[in-house]
């Protein structure tokens, strides 16, 4: 009964004000670090299973399997029908799918499965340790993946709205499609959970409409079966005269490759390698059914003419208008929800600045993040203004992810090496697809000049980003000087019961960096010793190791002080939540019930009543000081990250710290030297 009063006022010593708040976070805590539960529910999640193949329909395949409401338009580009650019650009989709699509990703990139999850980020944590350089092509795909995620809602949404031209000739689309746009960003705070579940069910609609549709026409020209032969393919790259414009158009049929393996974690690789199977036929049956179409239509000029929707019977033309927007909207939100992901990753990878992360439902893998959000609308609301038509987009799109295509290559290389992988196939697949993806890399370049300058600007100031947060970090850690603690064990000690220093807490907490129990970084102590003396009854000392297994919530302690000085060590997978404040609590309360420390105040009143004694963080925030010593080039990177800082969460923020008990103490990076300073004194 003692114990429990006693636990309960140290919860209450916390924090009064927010203590019912703490108390709702430590039963979701409670909840998911049952380790035994978690693993039964993600191997559950992840079984074959009609759930999981719906899943996997409404989550994995919405960007590529709406590619045929713009390819074949792209390839075509409004000029006059000719048999061989049919032939050929409809044999280059068809392999395009089957050796980067079904081969690459669906056999290969799979198995790269980090604990069950997927992405350029969960794979960069696979790999990392054999080649420092690797961070560069992790935050090259990153980035253009991000940039991706901007243009993707806007071609999607408006070659779908665009349909309505047809059936209502002049309607302006673009108002349409804006407000489409706005209202889906809109409603990402308030979460997907309700909705996400109909999404399966609705996929599985598009999917089987268009390979009905596809399938009904391909009885118009069976000619077009001829496609299935890759003669056609390289016939057309190398007699047509336009063949790097096509290469180009044709890689759009897989820009949503890389989804399948970023959203692996949703329903895991067998439900995505099965459902492929019945995905991949309606997206065949309906590129040919539309390459057939424009046999019969050789000669002609196709012009505004959609060959998705011409291949649709006049009176289903509305109702096709009404699943191909719903099926991009849907594409649209899985590319969001991913992008959500993959900055909440890079945030834990620190490779990002720390930013505002919610979660607006208990859904698993449910967040959503503000200021991407904004920032993908933002590029959303350019995009169509700059652009307009989802023709005009088109010369935008797949350049970004045409290299995010490629640093997954190479990181996939050092995968299947860590592997044991004979060294002969490893080079086989590096080669083959470094090469396939260089000849796509050539013929996205033609775009460059007109629209796919403004994706590769996007994409680069993400990288931007990206690299001085990274790189700024660094220069902070060159500059952090670690000293062995255990010289200071006897000072602290006594510090601990001096009297005639002022109490500062009962108990002091920092955040420290130093990655082994025998170190400590020189401010903590500095801080403690010197820049005003700190008494405690218990000093703490918390480091945050991030694992490279994504859903690692584990910890150790050690008493380097028995009773006086504690180290905590969290070990958190790079998809955790670094909630400090809340697993600090947790792990003093188990203290508490075993007996391994005493958390009664020392004061002789509060002592008498057995009241647990305050709690104090303090957070040391690295400035740099005007007399540094960088370079030029690290001046820049310092000076872009400090506009960063501003914009991005505070140190106690970013850690889950609630401000109410904590302390912020700034300290320069680095001192300025005298020895260099000329200085003579005069006698009187």
């Amino acid at each position: 009964m003692a114990l429990s009063n006693k636990l309960l006022k140290f919860g209450t010593s916390f924090s009064i004000a927010t203590n019912l708040r703490i108390r709702v976070k430590m039963k979701v805590f409670l909840l998911k670090s049952n380790k035994k539960m978690t693993t039964s529910h993600q191997s559950t999640a992840q079984k074959v299973s009609l759930a999981g193949l719906l899943i996997s329909l409404g989550i994995i395949f919405g960007d590529i399997g709406t590619s045929p409401l713009y390819v074949f338009k792209a390839i075509m580009n409004k000029g006059v029908i000719d048999k061989d650019l049919v032939l050929g650009g409809l044999s280059c989709v068809f392999w395009t799918v089957t050796l980067q699509t079904t081969v690459k990703y669906v056999l290969i990139t799979l198995q790269a499965d980090n604990k069950g999850e997927g992405g350029i980020l969960s794979l960069f944590s696979l790999v990392r340790k054999r080649a420092p350089w690797l961070i560069f092509p992790a935050m090259i795909g990153a980035a253009t993946l991000l940039a991706d995620g901007m243009i993707t809602p806007a071609i999607t949404i408006s070659s779908a709205i665009e349909g309505l031209d047809i059936k209502y000739p002049g309607l302006p689309t673009i108002p349409i499609v804006v407000t489409i746009i706005t209202l889906l960003f809109a409603i990402q705070r308030f979460g997907t959970s309700v909705v996400g579940k109909i999404f399966g069910p609705l996929m599985f609609i598009w999917f089987s409409t268009i390979g009905v549709l596809g399938l009904s026409n391909i009885h118009l020209e069976y000619e077009v079966l001829k496609a299935l032969n890759p003669y056609y393919a390289i016939k057309l790259l190398i007699a047509y005269p336009n063949a790097l414009f096509i290469i180009g158009a044709v890689f759009l049929c897989t820009t949503g490759a890389e989804a399948l393996y970023s959203d692996m974690g949703h329903c895991g690789k067998d439900n995505i390698r099965i459902s492929w199977i019945f995905v991949k036929l309606t997206l065949v049956l309906n590129y040919f059914g539309q390459g057939a179409w424009l046999l019969t239509q050789e000669g002609k000029v196709l012009g505004e003419n959609n060959p998705f929707y011409a291949i649709m019977p006049h009176w289903f033309l509305g109702y096709g208008i009404a699943i191909a927007t719903m099926a991009a909207v849907i594409a649209s939100q899985a590319m969001i929800s991913g992008s959500y992901t993959l900055i909440s990753e890079a945030v834990r990878l620190n490779i990002w600045p720390k930013v505002a992360i919610r979660y607006p439902s208990d859904h698993k893998g449910q967040l959503y993040v503000p200021s991407i959000n904004l920032i993908l609308w933002a590029g959303c609301m350019l995009i169509i203004k700059i652009f307009g038509e989802s023709s005009n987009m088109e010369a935008a799109y797949g350049l970004a992810i045409n290299l995010t295509f490629l640093t997954t290559t190479v990181l996939m290389a050092f995968f299947l090496a860590s592997k044991k992988i004979n060294k002969y196939l490893i080079a086989l697949f590096t080669g083959f697809y470094l090469i396939l993806e260089l000849i796509f890399l050539v013929g996205n370049g033609v775009k460059i000049a007109h629209g796919g300058w403004l994706t590769l600007l996007l994409a680069s100031l993400l990288f931007l980003i990206m690299y001085a947060w990274w790189s700024a970090r660094r220069i902070k850690n060159r500059f952090v000087n670690f000293i062995n603690i255990d010289k200071y064990y006897p000072i602290i000690s006594e510090l601990s019961e001096d009297k005639s220093v002022p109490p500062y807490a009962s108990h002091l907490v920092y955040l420290t960096s130093a990655n082994f129990k025998s170190e400590i970084e020189s401010k903590i102590i500095y801080s403690i010793l010197n820049k005003k003396p700190k008494r405690a009854d218990v000093y703490w000392l918390v480091h945050v190791d991030v694992m490279d297994h994504p859903h690692t919530r584990e910890y150790t302690i050690d008493q380097l002080i028995p009773g006086k000085l504690i180290r905590i060590d969290f070990k958190l997978g790079f998809r955790e939540e670094q909630r400090i404040s809340l697993l600090f609590r947790k792990v003093v309360e188990d203290m508490v019930q075993k007996g391994e420390i005493d958390i009664t105040s020392q004061y002789d009143t509060l002592k008498k009543h057995k009241i647990p004694g305050d709690f104090k963080f303090v957070v040391l925030e690295k400035v740099l000081s005007k007399g540094n010593q960088l370079s030029w080039s690290e001046r820049i990177i310092m000076e872009i990250y400090g506009y960063l800082k501003k914009l991005s969460l505070s140190e106690e923020k970013g850690f889950g710290l609630d401000a109410s008990f904590v302390t912020i103490e700034r300290v320069p990076l680095s001192l300025p030297q005298t020895t260099t300073i000329d200085l003579k004194r005069k006698n009187n």
